[in-house]
């Protein structure tokens, strides 16, 4: 844990505002109560059904590329496509189908402003925003906001178009959240429940939420929910390319579960224990997010330091996830530290991936379950050779674990 600055940074603001990731206080409880429905195990069966069509998409989109034969590909470009489409139907009800020039200009967006926000860190006379506004990155950062908030209120505003056009009746779902029976309806895509539906609700029946609120949160559940999977998915893929017995293991298993019909559904994707053992060690290696602050809300008395009250305090996931008091080896992939008989014992907050207390991800077992959707699909269908070394990559400073320079890995079709 690093002791970095007495004051919260506030670099991302601009781009998230103060949403449930960056707010704090009564706003955040009230937030993340507003937010909880839409992860309940009842909703995430509505939104598995995108993530499997999603998920076999890619698939589909990989096997026309190489009509037959090996593709190489760019894992981070490539993953983030689908992650980004991923998280906008399940979580904002709006399929990108048609709008990949919009979509590819956000994710440009996304990275452009990551290395903003990376360059101003390490420039304290930047944190003024006056003078930030002034420079030629302060500039950037404006036009890379135009287009990232662009972005956001075009999805929000095609969603309320369409809850205005049917009275908001669909609406009205999540005040039966636990009846089973709501669920089992066959819905068109425009009528499946996302998480922007309960912003707008709230919105809408008693003001729990205005205009800005929503794009606060959309903005932060889209970066979230898409760059941090398809950070996940580049070192996962990677470390399974590299781990040939390890692969096989997970593609063995993958299909005694999926059987003859090639499909799976949310309760068999449960069945996959190796292969969710195997990404929870490679988030232990490569956690997405590799670095959290935190505010210490009381003097904190450490063997030969006291940390006052108010300190903000920077805790590096990446290196708390290779601590050889926990993990021996740390470095070595090892899928059996998850199992059952050596998680027991093991201290709580030494593998914290989606970080942990109630500021935790709310979003985890959503993601898990797309974690396993995606590697699934990828190796029922496709062989995976690494063509970059993962033993020497270099980090890039950025908002998200990423590689300075690209990942690939060959995909061979199976025949």
């Amino acid at each position: 844990m690093n002791i970095l600055r007495k004051q919260p940074f506030t670099d991302i603001r601009p781009w998230l505002s103060y949403g449930l990731l960056t707010s704090g206080g009564k706003k955040w409880h009230l937030r993340r109560k507003m937010l909880t429905p839409a992860f309940h195990f009842n909703i995430l069966k509505y939104y598995f059904t995108y993530l499997n069509e999603e998920s076999r998409s890619l698939i589909e989109s990989l096997k026309k590329e190489g009509d037959g034969k090996p593709v190489v590909k760019d894992l981070r470009t490539f993953i983030s496509k689908y992650t980004l489409n991923a998280i906008c139907q399940t979580a904002f009800g709006t399929k990108l189908t048609g709008k990949s020039k919009l979509e590819s200009e956000y994710r440009n967006a996304v990275h452009a402003y990551s290395k903003i926000f990376v360059y101003r860190l390490v420039r304290p006379w930047y944190m003024n925003d006056t003078i930030f506004a002034l420079t030629s990155h302060g500039r950037l950062q404006k036009k890379v906001l135009k287009t990232l908030h662009g972005f956001s209120r075009s999805i929000i505003a095609e969603r309320k178009r369409f809850h205005k056009q049917t009275n908001g009746k669909y609406l009205q779902i999540y005040e039966n959240i636990e009846e089973d029976d709501i669920f089992n309806k066959d819905l068109q895509s425009k009528k499946r429940l996302s998480m922007l539906d309960l912003l707008i609700a709230s919105s809408w029946k008693d003001n729990q939420i205005d205009e800005e609120g929503i794009r606060e949160e959309v903005d932060t559940f889209m970066f979230e929910g898409h760059d941090t999977t398809a950070s996940a998915l580049t070192f996962a893929l990677s470390l399974f390319a590299k781990h040939k017995d390890i692969q096989e293991n997970i593609r063995d298993e993958v299909k005694s579960i999926m059987g003859e019909d090639n499909n799976l559904t949310i309760s068999s994707l449960q069945k996959l224990s190796y292969l969710e053992r195997c990404l929870k060690e490679s988030l232990r290696l490569y956690p997405s997010v590799h670095l959290i602050s935190r505010q210490i809300s009381h003097d904190m008395q450490l063997k030969q330091y006291l940390i006052p009250s108010g300190t903000i305090c920077d805790v590096n996931i990446y290196y708390v996830h290779r601590n050889p008091r926990y993990w021996p080896n740390p470095n070595v992939f090892d899928p059996d530290r998850f199992l059952p008989e050596n998680i027991k014992g093991r201290h709580p907050y030494s593998y914290i991936p989606f970080s942990a207390g109630p500021r935790n991800c709310i979003g985890q077992r959503f993601a898990m379950i797309e974690f396993k959707l995606f590697v699934a699909f990828i190796l029922y269908n496709f062989e995976l050779e690494p063509v970059d070394e993962l033993d020497d990559v270099t980090f890039l400073a950025d908002l998200t674990l990423t590689s300075f320079k690209p990942l690939r890995v060959k995909f061979i079709p199976i025949a």
